[in-house]
Parts: C-alpha cells; structure tokens; sequence
C-alpha cells in the first residue's frame, strides 16, 4: 500500500522556518510511521530570497509571491511563521482557510485578535486551525486542555508564559545585578529581542492569556481590557527584600472564573519560595491548570527558542497528518459563549509596597495614617534608613484587600510630601 504524500507549504523562514524545515526532513519517516502520511515540503516563502543560509534549499521549493500559496492545488497545509496580527500574516491565514487549506501558525497576536473569526472560517471550510506554539513553545497545553482534560471543568489556569521575563527576574536574584544589565545580558544570548517591549510590559503574556482563557473556559476570545503590568518598575532592591522575606517575584498571567466572571490579569507577584512555580527559572515556561476531577496540573518546559517551537509545530502538522478535523478551540464556535468582566477593582489579595521616603521625624507616621484612611491594615514593616542620602526605603507587607484600596492608596502616597516617588506595588499571590 502506498503512502499518502501530503504538500507543505512554510510562509516565513528565519530561525524557526529553517529549525522546522531540517527537523521534518530529518524525521519525515519516523512521521510517516506513526501518522500514516509522508509530509513533504513543496514550497517556501521568505522575504529576502538572497539571505544567507546555514542550509541548502533546492531552488524550485522557493516562491516570491505569498499570495499565489492560497491558491496552489498542490498545497494541503500551509505553515504561518511571518509573525504579527496584521499585514502579510493576516491575509495569508484567512485566505488559506477560504480556500480549505489546513493552517498551522506560531502567532499568537493574531490568534488572540481574530481567533474567533478563523476558528468559524475552518470550521465552515472543514479544515484544521492549529496553533499550539503560539502558546509556551514546547508545552504542549493547548493539546493538552482540549484533549486530555477534555472530562474536567477548569476553574483557573495561570502560569509563567514568558521566558525573557523570567530569565531576567530569575538573573536578577541570582547574579544580583540590576535590570539594565541582565536585559542586556538576554539580547547577546538571544533570549530578549533587540526590541523586547511587548516582553517586558506584559503584552506578549497578555495575548497567549487570552488565547488559553479562551480554550480553558469554552469561551470567545476575550475583547476586555486586561490588567496588564509588566517588570520594567522591578527594581533589584525589591527582588533581594522579597528573598528575605521568603518570596520571588514573578510575572504571572492568570485566568479564572470568580462569581460566573471571567478575570484575566497579567503583573508581577509575590510568591512563597516554597511554591512550585517559584523554583521555574531561565527562560523555562510552566501553566498551571486548576479543575474538577484532576485537581491541580502543572506543565513546564522551554517557552521558546526554535527547538521548543518546532516540537510544537510538529505535534499540530502530526495530528492533522492523523486526519482528524476538529474545532480550533475544542468546541463548535456556535457553543462558544461570551463571559462577563470580573470587575477588578473587587479583586483582593495581600500586596508589598516599596517607598522611597524622606528620612526625617514623623515620616512614617505620615505615611501609616495614609494606610489607614484606606482601610489598609499593616501586616510587617520594615525600615532602611540612607543617612548619607537622608532617605529612607520603607518596606510594607499588607494583609488582604481590595484593588480599588490599593489604587487610592498609591495614589495618596505619591502625592504626600515626604514620598520621594511613586512606589511600587506588587501583589501576593497564594500559588
């Protein structure tokens, strides 16, 4: 019996093109073993054709214009690693699927923007939709909600979806050097971007959030406003002073139903150094999955990098090689339902505050009044004086309470006269 030959088709080739291109050729027949399909790369699509390469490419495999690809007969699955929500990547996703071409994309934003839209476009077209490294790279947790936890009700699902931001923190309390000189220190080993802001203001967390609350709640992608923080206020000081009081910070997403809403938030925690997600450094990624009958799941492993992200390729090209077609996101799109907003600001959790004040008498009484009238209770305080500078660092560890408190409370504090600047805040996160 002959195999069946299935055309491939890969649409940007930088790092992660090529990485997935030698991986398949390398192990095209262990695939074909285990899916029953050879899959063959027909054509490649890149921007600059005259690029230097580390491999040889046979010269009939390269195609200059992308939008011919949609249309190609001889195209089965079309690989999507152009990157960004608009533009090029956009245009090539929905065509392919109109034209029921099987999709498989690394691209998170424009998952997160127009899942929803491409999600009904395969469904209606009949045609897979895959996209399980725009999530955690390696980690297979898109699979794994949709599949292997398909008998659970997932209540919450958090986790560290952002390896440059960990492994800044994690060389920060290591090295006990400021965040200047590690982020520089993640560009020359390639695990920053030369322009990394969407890592470090949270962005990039914010849209794999969505994507996971999505597939985890049975829900629309969300179109709310995030709560979105990132780690650019992260000072090295308030890193060694959580150490001493026996936590790490980390850039936690999180997602859970709390009252039949839906919460998503994305900022920088307090957690206790004895938790398991504490212990998750580098650039390694790990998602927490909270449901009914399993319990807690947790999955950790590379975030990134073209290794991680080839794996991830390759387990959405195997399965649509198996030929099953099923929903992008594990439900027809006709049962997926709109959720209401949490209202953040009734969020509550236990917070650490960082000020930089004037160290003069009556300073600190000045500022514990503040706490007061904002119905914050202190649970320990510590006090750094700087004679040399007259100042003083003050260190507060509060008990419970609301964000709407908190956000007055910061704000009454940058406004009083002996508070030197705006202090930082970072919640406590029971995980």
């Amino acid at each position: 019996m002959r195999t069946e030959k299935i055309n491939i088709a890969i649409a940007g080739f930088g790092n992660i093109g090529s990485y997935f291109y030698k991986t398949v050729e390398k192990n095209k027949i262990d695939i074909s073993i285990k899916t029953g399909k050879i899959p063959f790369i027909k054509y490649i699509c890149a921007k600059n054709l005259k690029k230097k390469r580390k491999i040889k490419i046979p010269i009939k495999k390269w195609i200059k214009n992308i939008k011919s690809l949609t249309k190609k007969k001889d195209v089965d699955i079309i690989i999507e690693l152009i990157g960004g929500s608009e533009g090029p990547a956009k245009k090539l996703v929905f065509e392919s699927l109109k034209n029921k071409k099987h999709v498989i994309t690394a691209n998170k934003a424009l998952m997160a923007k127009y899942g929803d839209q491409l999600a009904s476009l395969a469904e209606k077209n009949n045609v897979n939709l895959e996209y399980e490294a725009s999530v955690a790279g390696g980690i297979p947790i898109i699979r794994s909600i949709k599949e292997g936890l398909i008998a659970n009700k997932i209540n919450k699902i958090y986790g560290i979806l952002n390896g440059t931001t960990n492994f800044i923190l994690s060389s920060m309390e290591y090295t006990k050097k400021p965040f200047a000189e590690v982020l520089e220190k993640a560009k020359k080993l390639g695990f920053a971007e030369s322009n990394p802001i969407s890592d470090i203001n949270g962005g990039d967390s914010a849209a794999k959030l969505r994507i996971l609350s999505s597939i985890a709640f049975n829900k629309n992608i969300s179109k709310n406003k995030i709560l979105t923080e990132g780690i650019q206020n992260i000072n090295l000081t308030d890193i060694l002073h959580a150490k001493s009081l026996g936590y790490k910070i980390k850039l936690l997403s999180i997602s859970e139903i709390k009252s039949k809403k839906l919460m998503e938030r994305v900022h920088p925690c307090l957690i206790k150094n004895t938790s398991r997600i504490a212990n998750i450094d580098g650039v390694l990624n790990a998602v927490i999955v909270d449901a009914l009958p399993i319990g807690r799941s947790i999955l950790q492993g590379e975030g990134a990098g073209p290794g991680a992200t080839s794996s991830a390729l390759i387990s959405d090209l195997c399965s649509i090689l198996h030929g099953n077609i099923r929903y992008p996101f594990g439900i027809s799109s006709n049962l997926r339902k709109k959720v209401s907003k949490f209202n953040i600001l009734n969020h509550v959790c236990s917070s650490y505050l960082r000020i930089e004040a004037k160290d003069m008498p009556g300073v600190l009484s000045s500022i514990t009044k503040i706490f007061t009238r904002n119905k914050i209770s202190i649970k320990n305080l510590i006090q750094r004086p700087d004679k040399r500078n007259k100042k003083a660092t003050i260190i507060i560890i509060t008990h419970e309470n609301i964000e709407k408190n908190y956000n007055n409370l910061i704000l009454n504090l940058t406004k009083n006269k002996f508070v030197l600047n705006k202090p930082t805040f970072i919640r406590i996160e029971k995980v």
